[in-house]
């Protein structure tokens, strides 16, 4: 009983092992198959026009509406969690220092 536990305890981490595998090798290829890539570029592209409009809009005078700053800082976090360069780094500190209005 106790040898046949530790077979099929065996073969699950042997399944384990091959599924972890298979995950790690298929995800450039489903990305690339189901455009995932590009529309992860298309969401990083309409994130950071967003956040640069509202920057453009406010710079001058150096502060930001609270829904707007609470816009901007979820576009950034969203804008880095899909990969987003340090472009807009300088850009989210700026407006991070601005004054907001209620």
């Amino acid at each position: 009983m106790l040898e046949e536990l530790d077979q099929a305890a065996a073969v699950c981490g042997y399944v384990l092992v091959i599924a972890s595998a298979a995950a790690l090798f298929l995800k450039p290829l489903r990305d690339k198959v189901f455009g995932l890539k590009d529309i992860s570029d298309g969401m990083k592209c309409l994130l950071r026009s967003d956040m640069l409009r509202m920057y453009y809009r406010h710079q001058e005078e150096g502060r930001i509406p609270r829904h707007e700053r609470q816009n901007f800082e979820a576009e950034y976090a969203a804008y880095k969690a899909l990969g987003g360069n340090s472009f807009m780094d300088d850009i989210y500190r700026d407006v991070c220092a601005w004054k907001v209005d209620a």
